[in-house]
């Protein structure tokens, strides 16, 4: 496969922006919520599975296939000229070829980043160290094969968010984890579900990969993270939910009361359509 020199630009931007700077990521859900959040600002995008999966009729957790999933990582990929990085999800398959495969296709789609989770299912259980680390380098080899050896591995663990083993060895067990996902070929250490800022402050000065957060509505600001130590911010399917709420919130005032305050201070039709070329 022969990848562009503008999309290896696209993987070494995603990469410095991880480095150099807290990585603010608010995460998209297919070419509209990405060409958006793109004008707004944002100097990368991160895919939602969770906001992807609802936008086909599917529920999150791997309910979508990865044809599904990738498809429309093409999309917001072709939508936007900033770096996009996927959310993959647990690879689509246990083995690690098939997380090679997954990978290929990521590259294939464009995209220059991916989240990749130790879960073997939504609320585990989790893969252990040991097979993660070698789904871990399997992504890397694959991407190196595809082109794009510059690809981002984000890895993903669930230890805190599905509460997994006793609550006072859980720094143990991701510390454990990003040793071991470092050694693989893993560029950054993905912990959602862990919010308290002097657990993240440990695990950001003993971590041997950069710690991102998920963060959302009562939780610590981006300011504060960053003061954790955190480098890369995003929230999930938040902005999803936001934008389908302001769905129901519309449509149950039209309903109701048959006005139209909630559709006030929208994007009007021209700013939108004026975000596609054509």
């Amino acid at each position: 496969m022969t990848v562009d020199q503008s999309t290896k630009d696209k993987a070494a931007r995603l990469r410095a922006l991880g480095t150099d700077t807290v990585l603010v990521l608010p995460n998209a859900w297919d070419a509209a919520s990405a060409a958006v959040i793109a004008a707004a600002g944002a100097p990368a995008i991160a895919t939602t599975s969770g906001g992807v999966a609802w936008s086909l009729g599917k529920g999150d957790g791997q309910q979508a296939t990865r044809e599904e999933m990738l498809a429309a990582a093409a999309r917001i990929a072709a939508a936007v000229d900033v770096p996009v990085t996927v959310d993959v999800e647990g690879g689509y398959g246990a083995d690690p070829a098939e997380v090679a495969r997954t990978v290929a296709a990521v590259v294939a789609a464009g995209a220059v980043g991916i989240n990749l989770e130790d879960s073997r299912a939504a609320g585990g259980p989790l893969f252990t160290p040991e097979e993660q680390a070698a789904r871990i380098a399997a992504a890397r080899t694959a991407a190196a094969e595809a082109g794009l050896p510059e690809l981002v591995i984000n890895a993903r663990t669930d230890v805190y968010l599905f509460g997994i083993g006793e609550e006072s060895g859980r720094q143990a067990d991701v510390l454990t984890r990003a040793a071991a996902y470092a050694e693989a070929g893993a560029d950054g250490l993905f912990v959602p579900g862990l919010l308290d800022l002097p657990a993240l402050t440990d695990l950001a000065e003993r971590s041997p990969l950069p710690v991102n957060a998920m963060a959302g509505p009562g939780g610590p600001s981006v300011a504060e993270l960053a003061k954790a130590g955190v480098r890369r911010v995003s929230v999930g399917t938040g902005v999803a939910q936001a934008a389908y709420t302001a769905a129901r919130r519309a449509t149950l005032e039209l309903l109701g009361a048959g006005s139209y305050d909630e559709l006030a201070d929208s994007l009007d039709f021209f700013q939108m359509n004026g975000l596609f070329s054509g």
